[in-house]
């Protein structure tokens, strides 16, 4: 399915139950950032959106960067919130995140932002999840966008 001008995403053929997340042009930060991201709608109504970390990732004690999985946050906000069905690929923004390292993350493994809906107002959409890997918890973040603008 095509998410407008900008986006697009269809199901992963590497990952049954996923849906690919990407920008349509790669000069753009999330899709320069992250080569390939997987989001997906769990059973228990939460979303996921799934990165596969790499070198450039990782900082000097070769864990994932606390900015890379800053990045992974706020394009999670987005990606989970039109999985969830709140919001359309497009114009959204970031009002504020709140962030909490809790352990470092491993390059050689899948790692997940995991988020939930809290509220939604007319304009406002206020979310928290955590971001995971096998081993457990990486951060946990809370985060407020705000919708689209009708043109």
């Amino acid at each position: 399915m095509s998410d407008g001008p900008g986006f697009e995403s269809f199901p992963d053929p590497e990952h049954p139950g996923w849906y690919t997340w990407q920008l349509k042009d790669p000069t753009r930060f999330n899709t320069w950032m992250f080569e390939k991201l997987i989001v997906r709608r769990d059973d228990d109504g939460k979303a996921r959106l799934r990165m596969f970390p790499q070198r450039h990732h990782t900082n000097l004690q070769g864990m994932i960067h606390g900015g890379t999985t800053l990045a992974l946050i706020d394009v999670g906000l987005f990606a989970c919130s039109r999985m969830l069905g709140i919001i359309e690929a497009g114009t959204a923004l970031t009002l504020d995140m709140s962030v909490q390292f809790i352990g470092a993350g491993k390059e050689d493994r899948p790692c997940d932002a995991v988020i939930e809906l809290l509220k939604e107002t007319r304009r406002l959409v206020f979310l928290r999840g955590i971001v995971e890997q096998d081993e457990g918890p990486i951060a946990a973040f809370s985060g407020t966008i705000r919708k689209p603008t009708a043109r």
